[in-house]
């Protein structure tokens, strides 16, 4: 599989040194110079996530890493459900937060651990990643207690919820965890710092595992093909996606999907108030303003990373932009949607419930709507809580580690200390 540099296009790799790499020169994301198009859809989608994943991967790839390789990756990376949930008569919700750490990310966390096991020969590798929540987590699992990778993580120091935290900051041994006192842009520029320093590069052996690494961009494509699997051959017919964005990965990943030949009419971003796309959409300018905390942190985001992709793919497929849908909402409409949910019979959390209310606004007649729901409602118990004016339980994942006492390092965004924390390590 040939990749190239998007702001750099004469850099081209191949998927293992993408993998281990990260980001090409001048922090430019890396972007699949081919993608095929399938041609047996129906016939994938009669297989099992797992089997179903190696075939597509495996075509996406170009053999790089085989049917067979990437079979027995999957079945370790992929062992756990992706189920769709009837919400309404016209609208489902694909639950993605069935995996260890009860979010998306263990979909692109887990293959991404696979691949650099297969990839970096024993060779000793920094795993450097930001988290807005999620990631964090879903990382710091994958990599646990494997030999000769070490992960820092680095999220926003009092802006993720505290069982989230508790899920990833709790663990020791080859995972390290740092409490920024900023928010998750500032965590994000320092990853690029570091990725700009080629001293500390060679030194630490450094890589990220942020959505910007293309083996978790390519996972993520797997579970839109799930879901299409699980609707009806009228409801693939007129499919409307609405995905909860924030970095922009997500939404990535069901657009290279599309591209790949899955019957996906258009997608809708939905964001909370940190609504850069949105409002570039709308105007053409692209004007990010200050990151505000909201009820979906994981989507505070005001420069998402993943937007390039985004742009390079709609003009490499010669789609119009303006085939994207969009919609923002602050925390007071989050919580109704959380309400309207409920009432309905689905207990959601608030990222899912924002992508759930964009979508009940902007869907069609004879349309069938699907939201992304990223995370388990517990992990953000206490807002869910207070929203809905009742206790809900915790699943065990994060019952064994609520009582857990904190092992993470605090740190202003300052990359002189944080330069000096990783060559120590």
């Amino acid at each position: 599989m040939k990749l190239y540099n998007i702001k750099h296009n004469q850099e081209q790799v191949d998927f293992a040194q993408a993998v281990k790499q990260g980001l090409g020169q001048q922090q430019g994301l890396f972007f699949p110079a081919e993608l095929p198009t399938l041609e047996n859809i129906d016939e994938l989608l009669e297989l099992d996530l797992v089997s179903r994943s190696a075939k597509l991967l495996s075509a996406l790839l170009d053999n790089e890493l085989s049917e067979q390789q990437l079979q027995e990756m999957l079945g370790k990376a992929f062992n756990f459900p992706a189920p769709v949930e009837k919400v309404a008569d016209n609208i489902s919700a694909l639950e993605l937060f069935h995996g260890p750490t009860l979010a998306f990310k263990d979909f692109g966390g887990r293959f991404m651990a696979q691949c650099l096991g297969v990839f970096s020969d024993g060779e000793q590798v920094t795993i450097l990643t930001a988290t807005s929540g999620d990631t964090g987590a879903a990382v710091a699992h994958a990599f646990y207690g494997m030999e000769n990778i070490r992960v820092v993580v680095l999220y926003p120091k009092g802006k993720i919820s505290p069982l989230q935290e508790k899920l990833f900051c709790t663990l020791g041994g080859n995972i390290t965890t740092i409490a920024i006192e900023s928010d998750f842009d500032a965590c994000q520029a320092l990853v690029k710092q570091a990725f700009d320093d080629e001293e500390l590069k060679q030194a630490i052996g450094l890589n990220s595992a942020n959505s910007i690494n293309i083996s978790r961009l390519l996972a993520q494509v797997c579970y839109y093909f799930e879901a299409a699997a699980q609707l009806s051959a009228e409801q693939r017919k007129e499919l409307v996606v609405a995905v909860p964005s924030g970095n922009f990965g997500n939404l990535t990943a069901g657009l290279i999907a599309k591209a790949l030949g899955l019957p996906i009419k258009r997608f809708i971003a939905a964001t909370n108030v940190n609504d850069t796309v949105p409002r570039y959409l709308q105007s053409g300018e692209w004007a990010p303003k200050p990151t505000q905390a909201t009820l979906s942190n994981a989507m505070d985001v005001s420069q998402p990373n993943n937007w390039p992709r985004v742009e390079e793919l709609f003009k490499v497929k010669g789609w119009p932009l303006s085939d994207l849908g969009k919609g923002a909402m602050d925390d007071q409409q989050t919580a109704a949607s959380v309400k309207a949910l409920d009432e309905a019979g689905y207990l959601c959390e608030p990222h899912g419930a924002i992508a759930y209310q964009q979508l009940s606004e902007q869907l069609s007649a004879g349309e069938h709507g699907l939201f992304l729901c990223t995370a388990h409602p517990a992990k953000f118990k206490e807002s869910v809580e207070e929203i809905l004016s009742r206790e809900i339980d915790l699943p065990k994942a994060l019952a064994d580690r609520a009582d857990l006492p904190l092992l993470s390092h605090e740190m202003g965004a300052d990359f002189a200390k944080l330069r000096e924390f990783l060559l120590a390590l």
